[in-house]
């Protein structure tokens, strides 16, 4: 508000695949500048289909949590606890499937529990 731009953020909170589905029947293709990603690891793939119609091209999707707990470069049979090792899982999926995806340039910062900023090229 105090920067003027309230009238461009579209905040919305919620069961995030519902709400997603929601902007794409309403015709949001590429409207979006930035979306920030931190929700249920195990749908961060089904997120990131969706989003990719979502966000303009040039635009970035940031997904929190791409190296969960450091797990992410611990070996297959390291000791963790089982819902780490369960979200892991689905962690290392996306960071190998982002890293393939020719629509997305990406660039993961190792702040906090990590960082995958995805800027749209396609």
């Amino acid at each position: 508000k105090k920067a003027g731009v309230a009238h461009k953020i579209d905040f919305r909170e919620g069961p995030a695949l519902p709400v997603l589905d929601q902007l794409l029947e309403d015709k949001n293709h590429g409207s979006f500048d930035f979306v920030f990603v931190d929700a249920d690891k195990d749908n961060y793939l089904n997120y990131h289909k969706r989003l990719l119609d979502l966000v303009k091209p040039g635009g970035l999707i940031a997904y929190d949590n791409t190296l969960w707990n450091g797990t992410v470069v611990a070996p297959p049979d390291a000791p963790l606890r089982k819902y780490v090792r369960y979200y892991r899982d689905f962690v290392l999926e996306l960071n190998k499937a982002l890293a393939v995806d020719p629509r997305v340039e990406i660039c993961q910062l190792p702040v906090g529990d990590g960082v995958t900023l995805c800027r749209r090229i396609a």
